[in-house]
């Protein structure tokens, strides 16, 4: 159980970090016009559920297979995910 927990969130976490620079280069071209404001939106605003699942899901299964060190490192990133969530005006 432990080895598919640390795979996944492996996997997980490849793949939040994939969105984080895909994030930071549509805001870069943002930045140099290369995009309009709604457009950016748009590109980056189907994004941000998929992302608030995944790091959700990882910090839930940390907890049930109770590695408490590596839960307690995830949570306040968990937290701002899930609170930037519900405060989204979308």
């Amino acid at each position: 159980m432990e080895a598919v927990v640390f795979v996944f969130s492996l996997l997980d976490c490849c793949a939040l970090i994939f969105l984080s620079v895909y994030f930071i280069i549509t805001l870069s071209d943002l930045e140099c016009d290369y995009i309009n404001a709604r457009s950016c939106c748009s590109k980056l605003n189907k994004w941000v559920i998929p992302e608030l699942i995944g790091h959700t899901i990882v910090t839930v299964l940390l907890l049930m297979s109770l590695h408490w060190f590596i839960f307690l490192l995830n949570l306040p990133v968990a937290t701002w995910n899930i609170y930037r969530g519900s405060n989204c005006p979308c």
